[in-house]
């Protein structure tokens, strides 16, 4: 029972846009079907960690704009584990395609653990 990083995320205005930069910037390619919304890097060429671009409606101040997605076939023990570590559950969302629960490190970190 492992995590991993599956994804770096970035919190942003325009998804496609900033996908643009970091993917220019690794010559790497937008993967397909990128939008002002949702965007990814390294899908279809399989590189790792995926960069992941989501808009968000407002950049909540205090909040981490890049935070890490780790994944794991058990993922709901790791998230019970992460809270036995300290982390607060935050959340659980079932969008884009993906299953993950947010949660928050002692320091209130965000990060994420999805389902591999």
């Amino acid at each position: 029972m492992t995590l991993s990083i599956a994804n770096v995320t970035f919190d942003c205005e325009n998804a496609a846009a900033l996908a643009g930069f970091w993917a220019e910037l690794l010559e790497q390619r937008v993967d397909e079907g990128a939008n002002e919304f949702f965007a990814t890097v390294g899908r279809e060429s399989g590189h790792k960690p995926l960069l992941m671009f989501i808009k968000v409606p407002d950049k909540t101040p205090g909040k981490n704009v890049v935070h890490l997605d780790l994944a794991s076939t058990e993922w709901r023990e790791q998230i019970d584990r992460a809270v036995a570590l300290g982390a607060k559950h935050i959340g659980d969302f079932d969008e884009y395609g993906g299953n993950w629960a947010t949660l928050a490190d002692p320091e209130g970190n965000l990060f994420d653990i999805g389902k591999a």
